[in-house]
């Protein structure tokens, strides 16, 4: 059975199995309440009608919880909310018959003369959390093995990438146009994937069911304090970090380029280390990756059990968003791109790479569908072999137009979700600007195999600091979005093809009208 499907069966099992296990179990008591941190207090971001009974609206100010049967007085029992996990904990200490009094109003004393009660239906969850305990073991363990892949895969990945650009004077010709043409196309997909995931915000008071850490308070980095501490002061210190990623990105590009430059034997033998270390590396990951539909299966009956079916509508707009965006760049961006900057048809291109395009999108893969690629740009678009056995490998391991807008607007879809119910200070630019930085140069260490934006992802989320646990519950509804993304990324490598040759003045006069029809 092909990888995707069993991903889907897996994940439909997973919400089966939470779904069952939330019924045979009573759900905990709740309080009714979202809410996210304010100074010394939380606002109310979502009420339920028994907590607006309570006389508790959105809005609203809430210090302190006390918990007792009756007893508004127990200031032993008081507790200063700070975050929708002090509310929580608070609800799930509680037992059968307990009541809650909230604080609320904008004056800290009057809110604590009159606390206001709301009542609570208790019902024991510990047999729930018993069955769930396995799938959350296993859970971890898979984020386990996803974590160990960060570092060696992303080092391997960037210094092969920058080191296969090659040394002779028409490669560095080519390598700077192809390498140039590569990063703009993926920034134009990383700025279309940062609009829409600011405009939609999915992220916002999103139900994700998913860990809250604790998020410090202190002053945040600007953008050029994180620039500066991208140059490790200790590489082997870092190495050991999945937190210093950014070190390590700096250290592959900057390595992989000396390559490039240093005498041919040493060249070489790098070179070759460092292919055969990606390529062990690449193995790996195939075989952790193979564990994904498990993963997601604990993954989901964990989250299922614990927080129900909620968690479904924001990630379907998520995945709205993001198969809006990426139909935006490969229908609108790219085909003006191939109109104004190589002056030929998109019609007529698209019609050359139909096969490519298809091959793509069922097999989510760019690297398995670089020999049809080769074939549609050689033989059904006329383009020269010196051109595209270049531009086009080159393209399957570091051009990844879709991937980069995925993990940009997934990173701060789960930064939303954080920054709302969690408690996590909302994103600075300074900080939205590293996203962008960070998901171009993810997208170039990215590996052209199924999932692989999901690795890189940990990345980025690694380099914020933000938990990890987010990447792998958008796996739930990755599949038709690797599948569309992986297209995505074939057609842009394709139009780099294009836009290359023609600044290397080959004829494509062929292609300049959309009445074209490829043999083959």
């Amino acid at each position: 059975m092909k990888q995707h499907w069993k991903i889907l069966l897996w994940m439909l099992g997973g919400v089966l199995v939470g779904g069952a296990l939330r019924v045979l179990f009573e759900a905990p008591a709740s309080s009714g309440l979202s809410v996210k941190a304010a100074q010394n207090s939380v606002i109310v971001t979502k009420a339920t009608s028994t907590a607006r009974k309570s006389k508790i609206f959105v809005g609203d100010r809430i210090w302190a919880a006390i918990s007792g049967r009756g007893r508004s007085d127990a200031q032993e029992n008081r507790k200063v909310l700070r975050s929708q996990k002090d509310l929580d904990e608070m609800v799930a200490g509680l037992e059968v018959g307990d009541a809650l009094f909230f604080e609320v109003g904008e004056d800290p004393e009057i809110a604590r003369k009159q606390p206001r009660p709301l009542a609570l239906g208790m019902a024991p969850d510990a047999p729930r959390r018993a069955w769930l305990s396995p799938f959350a073991f296993l859970a971890d363990i898979f984020m386990s093995l996803l974590k160990m892949l960060i570092v060696p895969l992303v080092l391997t990945s960037i210094i092969t990438g920058i080191a296969g650009v090659g040394t002779t004077k028409d490669l560095k010709r080519l390598g700077l146009k192809t390498f140039t043409y590569y990063v703009c196309t993926s920034m134009l997909a990383i700025v279309i994937g940062l609009t829409l995931v600011n405009i939609i915000r999915p992220g916002h008071n999103a139900e994700l069911g998913l860990p809250i850490s604790e998020f410090g308070g202190g002053e945040q980095e600007n953008f050029l304090e994180v620039l500066k501490r991208m140059v490790p002061e200790n590489f082997f210190q870092a190495l050991g970090q999945n937190g210093a990623m950014l070190q390590i990105i700096f250290f592959g590009l900057f390595f992989g380029f000396c390559i490039t430059v240093a005498p041919d034997i040493h060249r070489e033998r790098m070179k070759s280390f460092f292919d055969s270390a990606f390529e062990i590396m690449m193995r790996m990951a195939a075989f952790v990756l193979k564990l994904i539909p498990y993963g997601v299966f604990c993954l989901l009956a964990r989250i299922v059990g614990e927080t129900g079916f909620g968690l479904f509508k924001p990630l379907g707009l998520y995945m709205i968003m993001i198969a809006a965006a990426l139909i935006l760049h490969g229908c609108v961006v790219l085909p003006l791109i191939l109109k104004f900057v190589a002056g030929v048809s998109p019609i007529a291109w698209m019609k050359s790479m139909g096969p490519a395009l298809m091959t793509a999108f069922s097999a989510s893969s760019s690297s398995m569908t670089l020999p049809v690629t080769l074939r549609c740009v050689e033989k059904r678009g006329k383009v020269s072999n010196k051109i595209s056995s270049f531009v086009l490998p080159l393209g399957a391991t570091i051009n990844m137009d879709g991937t980069a807008l995925y993990e940009c607007a997934g990173v701060i879809f789960l930064a939303q979700y954080y920054s709302s119910v969690g408690g996590m200070p909302p994103l600075t630019i300074g900080q939205q600007l590293l996203i962008v930085f960070m998901a171009l140069l993810a997208s170039i260490g990215a590996a052209g195999i199924p999932s692989a934006g999901l690795v890189m992802m940990l990345t980025i989320l690694s380099a914020l600091k933000l938990p990890l646990e987010g990447a792998a519950l958008l796996l739930a509804v990755d599949r038709p979005l690797d599948m569309m993304r992986t297209a995505v990324n074939v057609w842009s490598d394709s139009c780099g093809v294009v836009v290359v040759a023609n600044s290397e003045k080959e004829d494509l006069e062929h292609l300049r009208t959309r009445t074209y029809a490829p043999e083959g």
